[in-house]
């Protein structure tokens, strides 16, 4: 059985659940949240429908080392949750910066998932930014909240293409120094 290691990428754990490495086993879950149009028209990268071999080649990015990008699942089982009950990660950027992302599953939806992860993953810091920087599309206020809940500021408007609309979708950005 082949070992999946994740360098430089810790478990991040709360009272409710652990924010650790993806594997390769998580593939089913997400799959099954991230093919949720719910989920998938709130981020900008996924897919809807989402075409087979997405979520295998997500893992495998998330896996691989080098990466740009460090994901998380947000996992429940500790509290008898389920495995994967969302996604959370961070981008590196230049000058000490990346870009936190996340998603939660609906079922989890309206009970501080989101907030948690989102607050436990700033005060680990795992890549040891000096800021942070997120954006939410404008019909997804409840993702906004989650982020001035976890001390970020709102810097402005833009726009995102979102691949499950097709099209160009207004953001509001914030940031966070840390």
């Amino acid at each position: 059985m082949q070992m999946e290691t994740i360098t430089n990428q810790p478990l991040i754990a709360t009272p409710r659940f652990d924010l650790r490495p993806l594997r390769r086993s998580d593939k089913g879950l997400i799959e099954f949240f991230a093919g949720d149009p719910r989920v998938a028209l709130t981020t900008a990268t996924i897919p809807h429908p989402l075409p087979p071999g997405t979520i295998e080649a997500f893992i495998a990015r998330a896996l691989a080392d080098p990466r740009v990008e460090d994901v998380w699942a947000m996992d429940g089982l500790k509290t008898g949750g389920s495995e994967v009950m969302g996604v959370i990660s961070l981008t590196r950027l230049d000058r000490n910066q990346s870009e936190i992302g996340y998603w939660v599953a609906p079922a989890y939806w309206n009970s501080h998932l989101a907030s948690e992860a989102v607050q436990a993953l700033v005060s680990a810091n795992p890549q040891g930014n000096a800021a942070m920087f997120a954006s939410v599309f404008h019909d997804n206020p409840a993702s906004a909240k989650v982020l001035t809940n976890a001390g970020f500021v709102y810097l402005g408007d833009a726009e995102t293409y979102c691949v499950a609309r097709q099209a160009a979708v207004p953001t509001w950005t914030y940031s966070r120094k840390l």
